[in-house]
């Protein structure tokens, strides 16, 4: 190992010594909001507190982060089990290009389309929130039916320089998953 890669992960451990923990806020599911065009069934929703200091600085030092959401569509029945209809994941990437000084958000469920911000607040944003998924084309729903809708996000394990790859309890400090979250629903 070079001298170079011994003083950085010296200069790691040092932060992560030093550093008094933060009392962190657990991120949440909010602003949720199920309506319909003739055609589709779609989905709203914000994820707040899920940005730390920590993912602040490593997203700004250019480690690609990605939120997965995990999206679940349930017909609600009364003597047996509700069925499930859809089981979606999506996810949102940002990665940061320090030379350009700009942000690169990509959307899944916009097939892959990449936005390009100069704010990180803009991309953070961009990150957090869902904006008319598609969940259900209508014709699956029956009117008068009776459905649950849940929705959880989650962050992916970081993927350190191969350098760092062994400095595990670093990755304890980007670990955010919500609760499932529910809303039911008449069509």
């Amino acid at each position: 190992m070079g001298n170079r890669t011994l003083s950085l992960l010296l200069l790691v451990f040092c932060v992560l010594l030093v550093a008094t923990p933060a009392h962190a806020e657990k991120a949440f599911i909010s602003d949720i909001v199920v309506t319909n065009t003739p055609d589709n069934l779609l989905l709203y929703f914000s994820v707040n507190n899920c940005f730390t200091a920590e993912m602040n600085t490593a997203v700004e030092s250019g480690i690609d982060t990605t939120f997965t959401f995990l999206i679940r569509l349930y017909e609600k029945r009364t003597f047996i089990w509700d069925r499930k209809l859809v089981d979606l994941e999506i996810s949102h990437s940002i990665k940061y290009d320090q030379l350009k000084n700009l942000y690169e958000v990509r959307l899944s469920e916009q097939n892959g389309k990449a936005f390009v911000v100069k704010s990180f607040e803009e991309a953070k944003r961009l990150m957090a929130e869902v904006a008319a998924l598609q969940v259900a084309a209508i014709q699956e729903l029956q009117r008068g039916g009776r459905y649950r809708i849940q929705m959880k996000a989650e962050l992916n394990k970081i993927q350190l320089p191969l350098s760092l790859h062994y400095v595990f309890f670093f990755l304890s400090l980007w670990d955010f998953e919500t609760d499932w979250h529910s809303v039911d629903f008449r069509y």
